[in-house]
């Protein structure tokens, strides 16, 4: 999450500091992506019992964590924010597998709620992000795949496992190749801010704002 709904005022934009800032962020997209595509190919391709997958879903969720808490927002706010929502990810990782002898029924109802509530996060995070982010709609597809999946694991909690098995390997294939899209979107946002200020300079636009400045400035209406 790089923005979080309430910090930044309405119509502001991104400076190239905290462009640069975000930037920070893309190897651990890059990361994430590359490792969630191996994870998601690992629960395809293993013969695997529930326990066994609880276990794996449970380490996923503990990376996971640590990748978002790791992750730096567009203020100090949206930082805690992470750091919050990475502690929570780690907590139902550790839930599932501390779980005595978890059944299909626990295991699909945990990664459904977890799947729901870190999509719905991310898309308020994406809405927020609209104003200042290019390419924020990547953030709201991330989200939306995130709620389509936790619905489809929670509207039939009691499926098999192969069921279950199909869901977690979605997820981790679809969100891990998103999530390597996005950090290259992400790495390239300081040349898109420069860009932005060359036209906007080239328009005479007014207080269009300095490449190196640190503040967010107004949008150019």
């Amino acid at each position: 999450m790089f923005v979080a709904p309430g910090t930044l005022p309405f119509g502001y934009k991104l400076t190239r500091q905290a462009a640069q800032d975000l930037a920070r962020n893309w190897w651990v997209l890059l990361l994430n992506g590359v490792l969630l595509i191996v994870a998601g190919f690992l629960i395809f391709s293993i013969d695997w019992t529930v326990r066994s997958l609880a276990t794996f879903i449970g380490a996923l969720f503990i990376f996971q964590g640590a990748m978002e808490a790791l992750t730096t927002g567009i203020d100090s706010r949206v930082r805690r924010a992470n750091v919050v929502t990475g502690l929570l990810s780690i907590a139902t990782g550790v839930l599932i597998i501390v779980w005595p002898s978890p059944g299909l029924l626990a295991v699909a109802i945990i990664l459904g709620a977890w799947l729901v509530v870190m999509g719905t996060i991310t898309i308020t995070g994406a809405f927020a992000a609209r104003r200042i982010v290019p390419d924020w709609w990547l953030l709201l597809l991330l989200g939306l795949a995130e709620v389509a999946l936790g619905v489809l694991a929670l509207a039939d909690p009691g499926a098999t496992l192969a069921a279950l098995i199909t869901v977690a390997g979605i997820w981790a294939v679809a969100i891990g190749v998103m999530r390597i899209i996005l950090s290259f979107q992400v790495r390239r946002l300081p040349d898109e801010v420069d860009k932005a200020f060359d036209v906007a300079s080239a328009n005479g636009v007014k207080n269009a704002g300095k490449p190196d400045d640190s503040r967010l400035t107004p949008a150019a209406s």
